[in-house]
C-alpha cells in the first residue's frame, strides 16, 4: 500500500453547547493511502462531517494527531492552515458554492487568486481545467446559466485547479438527479484513476458503493472500515437509458 496520505491517532473534538460537551470526534484513528477513494457515512450527529472539516483543515481537532501528506497539522496557525487548503486540498460542496454573477471560468480561477499567479497564467489553468471536465464550450457561462450538473463540474474543476493531493466532496450529489449524479460520480473516478485521492461524504449507500472502501461513523467513532469492490459509473452511464428530449 502507497505511505498514507491521511494519518489520524485519536483524533478527538469537542463542543461547548451550554452547559454540555459535546464529543463530536471521539478517538478516531485511521489512515487513508494515496489514491484511494474512500466514502464515509453515517447518521446526522455521527461526526462524519466534522471529520471531514478536520481533514480539510477548515476545523482543529481538540486532542489527537493528524498528518496530511506527511506533514502535522494540527498545531499549525490559522494563516499556516490556510495555506495548505489552498495548496494540497480541493473542496467539492452539495450546493455548488459559486459566485453567481461571475463567469466559470473566473469562478474556477478564484483559488489561484491568493497565490499570486499572473492573470494569463490564471486563466489558462483556469480553461485547462474547464476543458478536463467537459465544459470547455461554456467558459463565459454564468451559473444562472449551466445545470446542476454543469454547475457541479464548474465546482470539481475549481478543486483541481490548484493540483490538489486530496478532493473532499460533501454530499456532492445532493441537489442532482439520478442520471447527473452518474455524471459526476464518473467523473470523480475517472479523477480517482488519475491519482487524485478522493473521500466524499454522503448519507447515500447508493453513491458510497462508486467508492473503494467506506467508513461508517456513529457517535463520534468509526464502527466498520471495509474495502468495497467499487460501481463503475461510467459503465452504467452507457448502459442507462438516454435522458428524453423537451417536448
Amino acid at each position: 500500500m502507497d505511505a498514507p496520505i491521511i494519518r489520524t491517532r485519536d483524533l478527538q473534538k469537542e463542543y461547548a453547547m451550554g452547559d454540555t460537551v459535546v464529543r463530536a470526534l471521539d478517538g478516531v484513528s485511521l489512515d487513508i493511502a494515496a489514491g484511494e477513494m474512500v466514502a464515509v457515512m453515517g447518521p446526522s450527529g455521527s461526526g462524519k462531517s466534522t471529520f471531514m472539516n478536520v481533514l480539510g483543515c477548515l476545523d482543529r481537532p481538540t486532542r489527537g494527531h493528524y498528518e496530511l501528506a506527511g506533514e502535522s497539522v494540527e498545531t499549525l496557525s490559522s494563516d499556516a492552515l490556510a495555506s495548505i487548503r489552498n495548496r494540497r486540498v480541493g473542496f467539492v460542496f452539495q450546493q455548488f458554492n459559486l459566485l453567481p454573477r461571475t463567469s466559470a471560468l473566473e469562478n474556477v480561477e478564484l483559488p489561484l487568486l491568493y497565490t499570486g499567479m499572473p492573470r494569463a497564467e490564471r486563466h489558462q489553468r483556469a480553461r485547462r481545467r474547464l476543458e478536463q471536465v467537459g465544459l470547455g464550450d461554456r467558459l463565459d457561462h454564468h451559473p444562472r446559466q449551466l445545470s446542476g450538473g454543469q454547475q457541479q463540474r464548474v465546482a470539481i474543476a475549481r478543486a483541481l485547479v490548484n493540483d490538489p493531493v486530496l478532493i473532499l466532496a460533501d454530499e456532492p450529489t445532493g441537489a442532482l438527479d439520478s442520471r447527473t449524479s452518474l455524471e459526476v460520480m464518473a467523473l470523480l473516478q475517472q479523477l480517482n484513476r488519475e491519482g487524485i485521492t478522493v473521500l466524499l461524504v454522503t448519507h447515500e449507500h447508493d453513491i458510497a458503493d462508486f467508492a473503494g472502501r467506506i467508513i461508517a461513523f456513529r457517535d463520534g467513532r468509526v464502527v466498520s472500515d471495509a474495502a468495497h469492490q467499487p460501481k463503475d459509473a461510467g459503465a452504467m452511464l452507457v448502459a442507462a437509458p438516454a435522458p428524453k428530449a423537451a417536448a
